[in-house]
C-alpha cells in the first residue's frame, strides 16, 4: 500500500474564528482580524477571502495599510478562543486518528499520517480527508483545506500549491507530480524550507530551479551545505524520509519572551520593561525546574537596525536579580541612545541543577533568603495570579506587565 500523508490547514483561521462566531460566510464577508483601538500601525493578523479576492488585501498588513471598504467589520483579537478552537479541530482529528499519526504544527495546520487507517474505514485518502473537512466544518464552521501525498514534503507542498486553491479545497500529488508539478514552482525559494539566504547560496552555485537541484551533484551539495545539501537533492526529487512518529527532541532548550511596544521607549524606559520580562521568565524558569547558564537580548528600534546579543557564565542560576544583571550587562554594553521598540529576552544552557554554586559577590546567607523570598513569590502569584504581587514600578507610564498578562501571544486573550 502506498503511504499517505495529509497536510490539514485551516482558512484564513482568526477570521474564520470571527466569522463563525458571527454566523458570517467569509466568502462573503469584509472581515479583518485587527484591534482599530491601537495605532494604525498595528498588525491586522487576519483577513477573509472575501477581502483578499475582492481587494487584494493580504493576510497579514497593517490597519493603515487597509483600502476603503464598505462594511467592513473589525473584529478585536481573542487569542484564547482562537487556540480552544484550535484544540477543538485537533480533537477531531483525533476522532479518526491516533495521537502518535498527528503532528501538530502550528495553531492552524497540522499533518496526519494516513495509510494504517483506509483500509480500518475501507476509504481512499480523499474520502477521509472528506470527511474530515466535513466533521469541522459541521462543528466548528470553518473551512479545512488539505494537502495528500506519499511523504509529509509532498503533501505539504500539494496544500500550498493546490489544495488551498479551488473547492473541495483539497487535492493529491503523487511521485509521479514531481516533474510536471514540482519542478514548475517558481522561484526556488516558495518551497517550503528553502529560505531566501539558501536560495541565494544555490544561484551562486548556477542552481535557479528545482529540475536543476535535482539534477546537482550531490557531493558538491554536501560539501556547500554540509547534511542540509543532502536533504535539499533528496526534496528536489520529491523524497521525505521523515517520520511522523518519531518527536523531534531538541538538545537544547531555551525559554524566551518578546514584545512590540506601542510607543517609542529610551533607555530608561526600556530598562523597566526588561526588568519585568526577566521577572516573568524567572517565574516560568522555576516552574519548569531549570536553571540558566546564558542570557540572550534583543533589541530593536524605532527607525531600524537593533541588535542580538548574548552572554554566558560559570554558574548556573534562576535568580531574578542574578539574571536582570547579566542582561543589563549586555544591554550597556550594546545599547544606542535611539528610540526602541522591540525587546526580547532569552534565556539558554538550561538544566536541572541539583546543586547551587555560591557567587564571591553574595554571601550563602543572602542567597538563601533571595531563594526563599523567590519561592514565596511564586507561590503567591500560582494561587492568585501573576498581577497579585508586582513591583512598584509596575504602576509607572512605562511598565507593560498589566497589559501584557492579559494578553496571550501579545494580543487580547
Amino acid at each position: 500500500m502506498e503511504e499517505v500523508y495529509a497536510v490539514i490547514d485551516l482558512k484564513s483561521f482568526y477570521a474564520s474564528c470571527e466569522c463563525a462566531a458571527r454566523g458570517l460566510d467569509i466568502f462573503s464577508t469584509p472581515l479583518v482580524v485587527a484591534d482599530k483601538t491601537r495605532s494604525a500601525n498595528s498588525i491586522v493578523m487576519s483577513t477573509t477571502p472575501f477581502l483578499k479576492a475582492n481587494y487584494g488585501i493580504p493576510n497579514v498588513c497593517r490597519i493603515g495599510d487597509l483600502p476603503k471598504v464598505p462594511g467592513i467589520i473589525f473584529a478585536k483579537p481573542r487569542m484564547a478562543y482562537y487556540l480552544e478552537m484550535s484544540a477543538k479541530v485537533v480533537s477531531i482529528f483525533l476522532d479518526f486518528l491516533d495521537e502518535e499519526d498527528v503532528h501538530v504544527y502550528s495553531v492552524d495546520e497540522s499533518f496526519l499520517y494516513l495509510t494504517p487507517y483506509l483500509s480500518l474505514y475501507k476509504m481512499t485518502a480523499e474520502e477521509l480527508c472528506a470527511s474530515i473537512q466535513k466533521k469541522i466544518k459541521d462543528e466548528l464552521g470553518l473551512v479545512a483545506t488539505v494537502g495528500m501525498g506519499p511523504n509529509m514534503f509532498l503533501a505539504k507542498i500539494c496544500l500550498d500549491n493546490e489544495g488551498k486553491k479551488n473547492p473541495p479545497y483539497r487535492a493529491r500529488w503523487g511521485y509521479e507530480d514531481v516533474k510536471t508539478k514540482l519542478w514548475a514552482i517558481k522561484p526556488i525559494t516558495k518551497i517550503w524550507g528553502i529560505s531566501n539566504g539558501i536560495g541565494s547560496h544555490l544561484d551562486r552555485l548556477g542552481i535557479r530551479s528545482l529540475e536543476e537541484l535535482s539534477q546537482a551533484d550531490p557531493y558538491l551539495l554536501k560539501r556547500e551545505f554540509g547534511i542540509l545539501g543532502s536533504q535539499l537533492h533528496d526534496l528536489a526529487n520529491g523524497i521525505d524520509r521523515t517520520d511522523i512518529r518519531e518527536k523531534y527532541v531538541p538538545k537544547e532548550r531555551n525559554l524566551s519572551i518578546g514584545q512590540t511596544l506601542m510607543r517609542d521607549y529610551d533607555v530608561k524606559g526600556a530598562k523597566l520593561v526588561l526588568r519585568e520580562m526577566v521577572d516573568d521568565l524567572c517565574l516560568r524558569l522555576r516552574m519548569a525546574g531549570y536553571k540558566a547558564r546564558r542570557v540572550g537580548l534583543f533589541v530593536g528600534y524605532a527607525n531600524e537596525g537593533g541588535f542580538s546579543r548574548q552572554a554566558s557564565f560559570d554558574y548556573a542560576t534562576d535568580d531574578n536579580n542574578t539574571l536582570y544583571k547579566e542582561v543589563m550587562g549586555v544591554f550597556d554594553r550594546f545599547i544606542e541612545d535611539r528610540p526602541i521598540r522591540h525587546l526580547g529576552v532569552t534565556f539558554a544552557k538550561l538544566g536541572h541543577y541539583d546543586f547551587r554554586q555560591e557567587s564571591i559577590f553574595l554571601s550563602a546567607e543572602e542567597a538563601a533568603k533571595r531563594e526563599q523570598l523567590n519561592h514565596a513569590l511564586d507561590t503567591i502569584k500560582s494561587v492568585f495570579g501573576k498581577d497579585a504581587c508586582l513591583r512598584a514600578s509596575s504602576l509607572t507610564k512605562d511598565s507593560t506587565v498589566l497589559t501584557r498578562h492579559k494578553q496571550i501571544g501579545g494580543h487580547n486573550a
